[in-house]
């Protein structure tokens, strides 16, 4: 998942209507959704197309659970990296299956890379790929031992709602 940019579109109560109906039944068609709502069709649809175009809804395949792609290991790695081969450094990560997001940060590491393995094996080679990226000084992998809250924007949604 992508932080909000400038590019962003910007959510109002009625797309959070339609996203908390859609997070109930993600079934839903546009002509269910219009009925549901009580909101005609065409809006329905003209809103959809808005929060596609800009760059409010992730992708669908999202949705998908590392779980059901045979990789229930979640692992966070911290990275430091020399900074002339940053850019680099980034195209490697992403040619990396197992990497889910790659975040810029600040402190004693640059990125936060969330990762997936198949098991603890796995979880080694992985991280042993990352060690061999061409600016990558040092990492920290941190296995996560359990999910306490997965993550979530239906309380934001929710809140968006209420305030609309």
């Amino acid at each position: 998942m992508t932080m909000q940019n400038a590019h962003t579109y910007r959510l109002d109560p009625l797309d959070a209507r339609i996203l908390l109906a859609l997070d109930t039944d993600p079934e839903l068609s546009v002509l269910g959704l219009s009925r549901k709502l009580g909101v005609s069709r065409n809006t329905i649809g003209a809103r959809m197309q808005k929060m596609a175009a800009g760059q409010a809804l992730a992708a669908p395949t999202t949705r998908v659970l590392p779980d059901a792609l045979g990789h229930p290991l979640l692992a966070f790695v911290a990275m430091a990296l020399r900074q002339p081969a940053r850019t680099r450094a980034y195209d490697a990560l992403k040619a990396i299956p197992n990497v889910l997001e790659i975040h810029a940060t600040s402190g004693d590491f640059d990125l936060l890379l969330r990762v997936v393995a198949q098991d603890t094996d796995d979880l080694y080679r992985v991280t042993n790929l990352l060690l061999d990226i061409e600016g990558v000084e040092r990492t920290s992998t941190m296995i996560s031992m359990h999910c306490e809250a997965p993550y979530r924007m239906r309380p934001l949604i929710e809140q968006l709602l209420r305030a609309g």
